[in-house]
Order: structure tokens, then sequence, then C-alpha cells
């Protein structure tokens, strides 16, 4: 309950920008054209039903070059195959996770070019061991669900989510196999990877860290 209460106390600044009070999160274009086509906004709603965050109920589409990315929290980053982002993409990514906004970022489908382009472009911005592990007792597995395990949605293994630490607070989470949580999306599906299978309630819980922090 504690957590709960704080939620609706302690929201980033960056809030000020959201429409109505309402908080917006970002679906981002990046490189060009690429952008999320299979992330499910889901949690979106879970949020607003589960604490007193009033949350818009879609993503918005913003470009990660845009000065629209500074009026959002919180965007979320994903797709397939290799991408290289440009100068301003970069400038622009640092500052905003420099000041307060956040990035949650998946491989859809565990797709390993696009995993490799991620972690090029995020260890060009904050080095070449900016990627921790994030462990299991950490507090973003449980400000609103209690999230014990990664279960993969095709193998008997677990999965692991890795973030990126400034001044003690995660910044990026990001993990190499799906957060798509396609169960709530029409017309996709991570046939060609793995997926996390509690995703809904992982990416729940780490939109209302990015939100206490």
């Amino acid at each position: 309950m504690k957590a709960l209460l704080a939620l609706t106390l302690a929201l980033c600044p960056l809030l000020l920008h959201a429409k109505e009070g309402a908080v917006e999160c970002g679906n981002l274009i990046y490189a060009g054209t690429k952008t999320s086509r299979c992330f499910s906004d889901e949690f979106l709603s879970t949020v607003q039903q589960k604490t007193s965050i009033a949350t818009e109920r879609r993503f918005k589409p913003v470009k990660l070059a845009s000065e629209e990315l500074f009026k959002m929290p919180f965007v979320i980053m994903t797709g397939e195959g290799d991408f290289t982002l440009t100068g301003d993409e970069r400038e622009h990514l640092k500052k905003y996770l420099e000041n307060g906004g956040f990035l949650l970022a998946s491989a859809s489908c565990s797709n390993e070019a696009w995993d490799g382009a991620f972690q090029r472009e995020v260890k060009r911005l904050f080095g070449n061991d900016c990627l921790k592990d994030i462990p299991m007792d950490h507090e973003i597995f449980r400000t609103i669900f209690t999230v014990k395990d990664l279960k993969l949605a095709k193998s008997s293994g677990e999965s692991r989510l890795r973030g990126v630490f400034r001044d003690g607070k995660i910044v990026v989470v990001y993990s190499n196999d799906g957060l798509n949580d396609t169960s709530h999306t029409e017309g996709c599906c991570c046939c060609g990877g793995n997926e996390i299978q509690n995703s809904m309630e992982i990416n729940a819980n780490i939109l209302a860290y990015a939100l206490l922090h």
C-alpha cells in the first residue's frame, strides 16, 4: 500500500507536460522510420486500474530526434533488424535519459540483429559496461505486482532484465527476449523468438518505477 500511495504523490516532474494530467508514453520512431508495431499498451490501462495514476490508453508516436521527446516521461523502443541512430538521435536520447526520461526497450521476437544494434548504440552513449543485470530483489519487481521470476514462453529457462543505472536509478530497462506482451496485441505474435510470459505485469511495474524515481 505504501508503494501505491507513493505513486500518487511522487510523480516525475516531466508529468507536468502530460495532456490533461494523464501520463503520456511514447512509441519511438528512430533510424528513419523504424518503430514498434507489436508492443502491447495493455500495461498502461493496468497501471491506471491498480493505482491512482491517470494514463493515456495508447502510445503516442514520437520521433527520437524531435523536441517532443522531452514532453514524455516514458518511452518504448523495439523492433527487428539492424539499425544505426543518427547523431541527433543519439544526442537526444542521452540528454533525455540524463534529465528524467525513461526507456523500456525489447528486441521483438528475440531478434539478434536488433539486439546487437541496440546494445551497440547504448554503449556508444554510456560505455561498454553500461548494461547491468537487474537482480530479482530490486524494487522494480514489486512496485505493483510481485514478480518472482521471468519465465519464457517457449523454453523451460528464465530470462533476465538488464538496465542502465544513473546516480543509483535505472533509466533504461532492456530485454533481449520479448517484453512485447503480444497476447494483448491483435495480429502480432512472437513466432520467431521467445517472449517473457508475465510481460504485462513487468511492464506495469517498470512504468510505476519510472514515475516514482
